[in-house]
């Protein structure tokens, strides 16, 4: 089994650029979705948005590739796992689901990377980095405070199930990216990821029907996403999926939850409550344990 490596510096600052930009967005969508934008068609649109950014930008800086069969893995995995199906889980279910608690359940990627990560990649895994894993879990669990949920009401319990997908397809990707590394640069293969999610996305969104109402508050909220955040953001995460160990990267990336239920408390006047102080608190302690060096 190989042994888990050091951990860089730069890939715990990916890490913490991917939670605060990846948090913004789930109540930012919640807005676009709420004034009237169609779940399935913001997905699209996002994810073409990002595709053309990514595309100027690195045609301007003059480091556009196309991506060789040895990229192919990893290209796949990410537009088609972390972008296309988790979009289209995530966007279907945040309809049904409160924006905060979307953001909690779609990122415990820990529930199934710490099986892929010893059975597919055969790392080892150190005591203290599942017992972090136990911590970031159960601040989650704090977090979605289950016993609050109305089970029965109309699309809750199809909505979860759909945020227990879009985990488990970011999970893979984060494993695909891991086991079979690009030869080009995560930067260099961001837009032809997003071009393949947007791809993938089209018939679904054709499919789904009309393209909804779109008010100012929807576009602004497909520009941010589209054209900052969801770009950047999804960089973090394939920079620091190649560079951290998985179960780091996925215990850390269960800060998003709290980070994003905080923001959705602030913009959407969504419940503030001693399980948000207690559920980060856990969470942030089990990244803690995770990201602490073996020896200082």
């Amino acid at each position: 089994m190989r042994r888990t490596g050091a951990i860089p510096p730069a890939g715990l600052v990916q890490l913490a650029g991917s939670v605060v930009l990846l948090s913004s967005a789930w109540p930012i969508t919640k807005v676009a979705l709420a004034s009237g934008a169609a779940a399935s068609w913001f997905a699209v649109g996002r994810a073409g948005l990002s595709a053309l950014v990514a595309f100027v930008v690195l045609g301007v800086m003059g480091r556009l590739k196309v991506p060789s069969r040895q990229d192919l893995p990893a290209l796949f995995g990410v537009g088609l796992g972390q972008l296309a199906s988790f979009f289209a889980l995530a966007h279907a279910a945040v309809e049904y689901v409160p924006a905060g608690r979307t953001t909690i359940l779609s990122n415990v990627t820990t529930i199934f990377i710490a099986p892929l990560s010893v059975l597919v990649l055969g790392e080892a895994i150190p005591g203290r980095r599942w017992a972090a894993a136990a911590l970031g879990l159960a601040g989650s669990a704090v977090l979605m405070s289950p016993w609050s949920i109305d089970w029965g009401a109309p699309g809750v319990l199809l909505g979860h199930f759909f945020l227990l997908g879009a985990a488990f397809t970011f999970s893979l990707a984060i494993v695909i990216v891991r086991a079979r590394p690009p030869a080009m640069s995560m930067l260099q293969l961001l837009p032809w990821c997003f071009l393949v999610a947007a791809v993938a996305l089209l018939p679904l969104a054709l499919r789904h029907g009309g393209v909804g109402v779109w008010s100012g508050a929807s576009v602004w909220s497909l520009v941010f996403i589209g054209g900052f955040a969801g770009p950047i953001g999804t960089w973090c995460v394939m920079q620091m999926s190649g560079s951290l160990p998985v179960m780091v990267s996925s215990v850390g990336m269960l800060a998003t939850p709290a980070f994003g239920l905080a923001l959705s408390t602030v913009w959407l006047g969504e419940a503030f409550g001693v399980d948000l102080m207690v559920g980060s608190a856990l969470i942030l302690g089990g990244v803690g344990v995770a990201a602490w060096p073996q020896r200082r």
